[in-house]
Formats: C-alpha cells, sequence, structure tokens
C-alpha cells in the first residue's frame, strides 16, 4: 500500500471516529467575524491601552496548515483567504475533551475558533482559543510542507491544491480580478454600455477561426460556441446605441500552447462615429490606466525585460515592417509577382501554402519575422484586404485595410479596425473567405446573410477594439504560460 493511501484510510477511521463521537465532520455554517491578515493587521496598528478591545472577541475559521503538539499546550497555522494566523491551544483553557479532539485534528481539517489577540515572546500575532469547532474532515492529504505541489501539469488539474499550498497563486487570481476591475472602469468612465451578446451563434463570424459545433435538438440546428461577439456588437449599434462592450468567454477549436488556450476571454467594445486612429489612442490609455490602477506604474518587468506601457505606443505599417525584416516592398500587391513573394517566403523559411495570395504571405511574413521581435507596446497598421474581410479599405489604397493589431513582448493582445459598413463589399469579401472554405481552410470566414441585412439598415461609421484579457494577465502578473492566469485550463485527458 502506498503512503498516500495508507493515510487517507486513516483519516476515514478517524471519520468514522468522529461520528460515532457525536461530532459532525462536515458542519453546516460558522459565523467568522475576522480574516487572518487583519487580525495582525489590527493588532500591530493598535496603541498598547487599546490592545484589550480584541480581547474575546475574535472568531476565524480556515484550514489547518500545521501542527506543533507540546503537551498540555499546542500551536496551528490557521489559513483563510487572506493568509495564515497562529492560534493557541491550552488544554486547561478548552477542556481535556476539546484537547484530545484539537489533538486528533490532521492537516487540512477546517476548523472555527474563537478567541483572543496576543502577541507571543517570539513578536507573533496569536489568538488564544477559548473554544473551537470541527467544520470538515480532509481525507486527502496535502503536498509535502517544504515542497509544495510543484508538478505542473499536477498543478493545473488539481488546482484547488495549488490554491491552498502556493499563495503567489492566488495572488495572481486576485490580480486578474482586479485587471478586469479597473478595464470596467475605464471604459464606464469612456462613456461604454456593458452588454451581453449570444454564446451559441447559428452562424459563427468576427475572426478567423475553426469553431466548435453543438446540435440543437428542439430546433434540430447546428449553433456554433461563439468565436468573437463582434457581429452582434455591431448589430447594436445599428439598433442605435454608439458605445457598448462585452467581456465574454470566446472559444477556438485550434492548437494549444502557453500563449493559446481554446476557451479564453475576451474584451470587445464597438464605438459608433469612430475610426481606427481613435481606437489606437484608446487603446494606449486604456493599457496605461489599467498598469496604474492595478501595478501603480506603468513600468513593468515581464520575461526579464523592462516593459513601458506608457502612452503613445509605437506604429507600424505592416509593409514597412516586413520590408526592414526582408528588404522587400510589398506596398504594391496588385503589381507583386506571387512567384517573388514565395521566394521571399522560402529564403527566410516561412511555410506557406499554395494557396496562399500576395496579401496573405504578407501577412505571413510579418506575423513570422517582426512580430516576434517586437519588445515595446507597437501598433501594426494596415493589413491586406484578403485577411481582414470586415475592415474598412485605407482610403488612398484599397488592397489595404484600417486594421491594426497591438503587439507587446512578441505577444498580440488586441487586433482591432474600422469597421466595414458597406454591405456589398462585405458580400464580395465573405464570398472570397467561402472560395476558401470550399478549398478546406477551416478557419475562413462564413457569409452571414441576417448581418449583411443589418448592414442594409445603416451603421454609422465605427470602430471596434479586441482585447484578450488572459494575455494581458500574462503581462501585468510576469507569467509566460496562460495556463498560470486560468483558473482551469483546458488539458488533455489524464492518464491513468
Amino acid at each position: 500500500m502506498d503512503t498516500e493511501t495508507r493515510i487517507i484510510n486513516e483519516r476515514k477511521q478517524k471519520l468514522e471516529e468522529l461520528r460515532k463521537a457525536g461530532v459532525n465532520p462536515y458542519s453546516y455554517r460558522y459565523e467568522k467575524n475576522a480574516m487572518a491578515a487583519e487580525i495582525k493587521q489590527v493588532y500591530e496598528k493598535l496603541k498598547p491601552q487599546d490592545k484589550d478591545s480584541m480581547r474575546n472577541s475574535v472568531r476565524v475559521a480556515g484550514r489547518i496548515m500545521t501542527k506543533r503538539i507540546m503537551g498540555k499546550a499546542s500551536f496551528t497555522n490557521l489559513q483563510d483567504e487572506s493568509g495564515q494566523v497562529q492560534l493557541y491551544f491550552k488544554q486547561d483553557e478548552i477542556g481535556k475533551p476539546a484537547y484530545d479532539l484539537f489533538k486528533n485534528l490532521d492537516i487540512g481539517d477546517i476548523i472555527g475558533a474563537e478567541g483572543s489577540v496576543f502577541k507571543t515572546k517570539r513578536g507573533e500575532v496569536t489568538v488564544s482559543v477559548k473554544k473551537f469547532e470541527f467544520l470538515t474532515k480532509s481525507l486527502r492529504p496535502l503536498p509535502e510542507k517544504f515542497h509544495g505541489l510543484k508538478d505542473t501539469e499536477l498543478r493545473y488539474r488539481q488546482r484547488y491544491v495549488d490554491l491552498i499550498v502556493n499563495p503567489d497563486v492566488k495572488k495572481t487570481f486576485i490580480t486578474r480580478t482586479k485587471i478586469i476591475q479597473a478595464m470596467r472602469e475605464f471604459l464606464h468612465g469612456e462613456g461604454y454600455i456593458e452588454v451581453e451578446t449570444p454564446t451559441l451563434q447559428p452562424v459563427y463570424g468576427g475572426a478567423t477561426a475553426r469553431p466548435f459545433v453543438t446540435r440543437h435538438n428542439a430546433l434540430n440546428m447546428d449553433l456554433y460556441l461563439r468565436i468573437s461577439d463582434e457581429m452582434y456588437l455591431k448589430r447594436l449599434i445599428v439598433g442605435g446605441f454608439e458605445k457598448v462592450f462585452e467581456i465574454c468567454k470566446d472559444f477556438r477549436n485550434e492548437g494549444i500552447d502557453t500563449s493559446h488556450n481554446p476557451e479564453f476571454t475576451q474584451m470587445e467594445t464597438m464605438t459608433a462615429y469612430d475610426d481606427y486612429e481613435d481606437s489606437m489612442k484608446r487603446t494606449e490609455r486604456m493599457f496605461e490606466f489599467i498598469a496604474k490602477k492595478v501595478l501603480g506604474t506603468s513600468e513593468l518587468e515581464f520575461n526579464g525585460k523592462k516593459i513601458s506601457l506608457k502612452a503613445p505606443y509605437k506604429r507600424v505599417k505592416m509593409v514597412d515592417a516586413v520590408k526592414e525584416a526582408t528588404g522587400v516592398d510589398f506596398s504594391n500587391l496588385k503589381e507583386m509577382d506571387i512567384e517573388k513573394a514565395r521566394e521571399v517566403a522560402r529564403n527566410h523559411k516561412v511555410d506557406i501554402n499554395d494557396d496562399m495570395s500576395v496579401g496573405f504571405i504578407l501577412a505571413e511574413l510579418c506575423s513570422e519575422l517582426y512580430e516576434p521581435k517586437v519588445g515595446q507596446p507597437t501598433f501594426i497598421l494596415d493589413y491586406p484586404r484578403e485577411v481582414s474581410p470586415l475592415a474598412k479599405p485605407v482610403k488612398d489604397n484599397p488592397d489595404f485595410t484600417e486594421r491594426f493589431e497591438l503587439l507587446i513582448a512578441g505577444m498580440e493582445f488586441g487586433n482591432m479596425y474600422s469597421e466595414l459598413n458597406d454591405p456589398a463589399l462585405l458580400r464580395e469579401n465573405w464570398e472570397g473567405q467561402e472560395a476558401r472554405l470550399s478549398q478546406g481552410d477551416e478557419e475562413a470566414q462564413r457569409t452571414d446573410e441576417d448581418f449583411i441585412k443589418a448592414m442594409e439598415y445603416g451603421m454609422p461609421p465605427t470602430s471596434g477594439i479586441g482585447i484578450g484579457i488572459d494575455r494581458l494577465v500574462m503581462l501585468l502578473t510576469n507569467n509566460t504560460s496562460i495556463r498560470e492566469i486560468i483558473f482551469f485550463p483546458t488539458l488533455r485527458p489524464e492518464q491513468k
């Protein structure tokens, strides 16, 4: 029998003994009035004459993390959401039956304790327990104290254990919450209304990605988990809203790596009467605002490098980025020979497909050769029309679109553009996407007839911002893997 199985069996035996003794090992509630960190903070700030005010007034609850039995007096560390506080148990204070119960507790058990606060000779703020209640029996042992939970995949599979034994993990997720709160605060301050749009959609759209498909039995139809909420936000602009945003889960049936999870969180805005220049300026302001609100500064470190989120950010046209990387000018897509474009890709060891147009090759060259080298926040501007079916053409060069992506530390953080509101041109672009779909491109976009109908009613000039919240959290918490900032990332089935 392995050690873990033996410990579990021993704890199950204790569970039965508790029940026989009339102790409920799974209590219903406990009324607490203090958190572990709060007890320490408040006590340290009190003047000596005021410290008696904390006598007999503290009720805490949490998980036992350590036990030190010393005859008729013992210490334990109790951990709640805020941190840990030391508890002092004395047989003469709580009585022999209760003290015997305490001695039989295991690391990981959950209790509630009431008592007074004092400071030990070693200077540690401690609760002297007057009475306690058994709340929950822990049947599985926590990882060994000094080593914790180190196996990376096990940490993701058993995040509940990871959060118990690795305090910094909990701090990361608290920071994530603050980032989203700060984003909402910024957008509300800019006059935006938060909305909700469908997760199940009859036609997926708003991005280039392969969807997840599901079946609705009552309606006898296929539905798709959204890859983006963009198409519905633009319908709201048609309906008369002028500033809307949504923070939602999107789903893309794609590979998994350190910066991709098939279920992810995105924030998207739509703003009437704006173009992509307005969106760039708003994105800069938002990133700087969030960093200052959450971190207290716009200067941070990510993966060993200093990053500044202070506006304004560098702006580079895609053709200039590729010219810098390859020495070849792609500014005139119509005159660029497809064979020459393919030769450039081969010379720089960039994989391309035989059916890729010059515009697609240009975008791939930028993605592979320029973007990974970007350090400080940089906007890559003006994408080819072929890869941007939902973006408006550049005024003086309709082969390119008013689209930009934000790159920081080699990662894409957002995709934004001036929204295409010409229904005829939109249909033409989607016909090109449908052709790619018929040729086997599973990420090509679909034609949405209802959306075209909405455009025919008329949508004012509009620009949107789409931000990957998970990657923003990675940046602001200095985590290089998306799995570190998602509570329960998608994993392959566990091998037994």
